[in-house]
């Protein structure tokens, strides 16, 4: 692939500026350094921000998620030593911004306006990678791209994102997948949940998991059993159709991810993520996203920089799915 596309000519100086081999503190901060788009024309990856946490039940912050973690995303390099993959040499990658919304205080006119934003990658062939941004909205996200057929997904979560109405309102970020799994966009018998946990108040959610037979791997399960054979049961439940991944970062153990609004502790460690990560190589991949990064709380950056590294691990997996999907 040309490196032109990873170059602009700098304004009022010779040469070819490449942003990827300048400075990792100049510029402006875009995802993993890659270029930001004004078209979606010859793009294959589209890496997308959706700044809004109006789906949380208790501590908001992921709003400025996407922000951080473009920020963070700037220590990534081109190439991923343990999936021997540079995703650039593989795929037309960009930026494409953020989700503009019009309305910032009304949660059911965000969920059609992000639908409508991702509707457009979807008619361009375009694979969307996203920074939220608080869990609910993937939904909208599924309506977007699983509107012709159904999907599955692997889940890596604390919480299965399961509930029914909370407070008035089924858009919250408890609800994304059983919205997905009523409107026909998400096949449950096509999905996994990884690494829940937690104390429940009610079990609505699990049982519905469990009812619509989704697969949910319980903190103790993968603990007694490991990252290798739970990879395994990832990739017998998915199958090779076409498959999402979501990551939660409230997944990991709340020492490695602080910054996100419901944290639970006993999680998974950040290696065990990549490990998990990287034995979905081979899927299917239509999508992807990394979600409830709040900023916030956590002062150290830390969560930001671990939601842009579980970022480009799964931008890896994009990449190489679609170019195998190519030959």
């Amino acid at each position: 692939m040309s490196t032109d596309f990873y170059s602009k000519r700098s304004v009022g100086e010779a040469g070819d500026y490449e942003a990827m081999r300048e400075p990792r503190f100049a510029e402006i901060a875009t995802f993993m350094r890659a270029p930001l788009a004004e078209s979606l024309d010859d793009l294959d990856i589209a890496m997308v921000g959706v700044p809004t946490d109006l789906g949380v039940t208790n501590r908001a912050g992921a709003r400025h998620g996407p922000r951080e973690i473009r920020n963070a995303s700037s220590l990534m390099r081109t190439s991923n030593l343990a999936m021997e993959i540079n995703p650039y040499e593989l795929c037309r990658i960009a930026d494409v911004g953020d989700v503009r919304f019009l309305n910032r205080y009304d949660l059911e006119k965000q969920v059609e306006e992000i639908k409508t934003f991702y509707r457009r990658l979807y008619a361009a062939d375009v694979l969307p990678l996203t920074a939220g941004g608080d869990h609910s909205i993937t939904y909208p996200i599924f309506k977007a791209i699983a509107a012709d057929s159904p999907i599955g997904m692997v889940q890596i979560d604390a919480h299965t994102d399961t509930w029914g109405e909370i407070w008035g309102s089924k858009f919250h970020h408890g609800a994304p997948f059983r919205l997905a799994v009523e409107e026909g966009l998400l096949d449950p018998t096509r999905t996994i949940q990884i690494g829940i946990r937690g104390g429940q108040n009610f079990m609505e959610g699990i049982e519905f998991s469990q009812s619509s037979g989704m697969r949910i791997v319980f903190i103790e399960e993968l603990a007694e059993r490991g990252v290798n054979a739970i990879v395994e049961e990832a990739r017998r439940v998915i199958g090779d159709g076409p498959t999402y991944i979501s990551f939660d970062v409230d997944g990991l153990d709340p020492v490695y991810a602080p910054g996100t609004g419901t944290p639970e502790i006993g999680g998974i460690t950040t290696l065990e993520a990549q490990q998990l990560l990287r034995g979905l190589r081979g899927l299917n991949l239509v999508g992807g996203d990394v979600v409830e990064v709040a900023p916030p709380f956590d002062p150290s950056g830390n969560t930001a920089l671990v939601g842009a590294s579980m970022m480009f691990e799964i931008l890896c997996l994009a990449a190489d799915s679609l170019s195998a999907r190519k030959k």
